[in-house]
């Protein structure tokens, strides 16, 4: 704002000329620099989506999965994030595909590239070697951890750091259980409603999701998904493919055009 301001005395002075610069200098009181620091903070409120870091929530399973593949496609994934200068946000667990996705990304990246976050009850579920609540993961190896009270605020928080993210921000879907398709679904969900516009993309690893995708076709076939909004879920089969298709995602018209928060 320090550097608009003496952009703006500068022009003026140019425009002027020197005889002026005591009647300028009069202008630019109180209510004039006020209006000058307003316009830059909205200028600057404007830009920050574009300053911000690129951050990319991964929704995955604490299992390893009885196919290699799903581990090499979260090392795989953390490859590609890293080379793309991406940040992770994930659930905080240090085993499994969230393990795996999170120490590889801070092995090369370092540990300021990942936010794990973990509700309490969850700890000695999701974490190696931890039976107690307070013993937080090494984040040299797993990166900053928060612990939080329950689900819900867990994902309100992954979800507030994607929507504050820079472009190409959004969420990717690996292998896993009922918590990861529930918060795939969720996340979609709040697509179709209007509360946020970032994309969401099923990391198909060896056809895992082939009856998700099979299941979208027929709920839009039968007519309880609108074929506009069938795209509203994208599909890649590789960390590098999922990364694209975020950069790419477009909001389909066909959501519902709700105005959240107005009521």
């Amino acid at each position: 704002m320090t550097i608009l301001l003496s952009q703006s005395f500068f022009f003026y002075t140019l425009i002027a000329g020197n005889r002026n610069i005591e009647r300028i200098q009069r202008t630019l009181e109180l209510p004039y620099i006020i209006s000058i620091i307003s316009n830059a903070t909205v200028m600057a409120q404007d830009a920050m989506p574009h300053l911000a870091r690129t951050k990319i929530c991964v929704y995955c399973g604490a299992g390893t999965g009885a196919s290699p593949a799903h581990m090499e496609a979260a090392r795989a994934l953390a490859r590609a994030m890293a080379a793309n200068n991406i940040d992770l946000v994930y659930g905080g667990g240090t085993v499994g595909l969230m393990g795996e996705i999170a120490k590889t990304l801070v092995s090369i990246n370092g540990p300021q590239s990942v936010h794990g976050i973990i509700p309490e009850a969850l700890v000695k579920h999701e974490r190696a070697g931890s039976r107690h609540a307070q013993n937080i993961p090494d984040e040299a190896v797993f990166g900053r951890t928060t612990l939080v009270k329950d689900m819900h605020t867990r994902k309100k928080l992954m979800a507030e750091e994607v929507f504050a993210g820079g472009p190409g921000s959004g969420f990717i879907g690996l292998s896993g259980g009922f918590g990861t398709m529930e918060e795939i679904f969720e996340t979609t969900t709040w697509i179709q409603l209007g509360i946020h516009s970032r994309g969401i993309v099923l990391l198909n690893v060896d056809g895992y999701w082939n009856g998700i995708i099979d299941w979208l076709d027929k709920a839009a076939e039968e007519g309880f998904v609108k074929p506009g909004n069938k795209g509203l879920l994208a599909v890649a089969e590789t960390g590098e493919g999922a990364i694209k298709a975020l950069r790419e995602y477009k909001v389909s018209s066909s959501i519902y055009q709700l105005q959240w928060g107005t009521q």
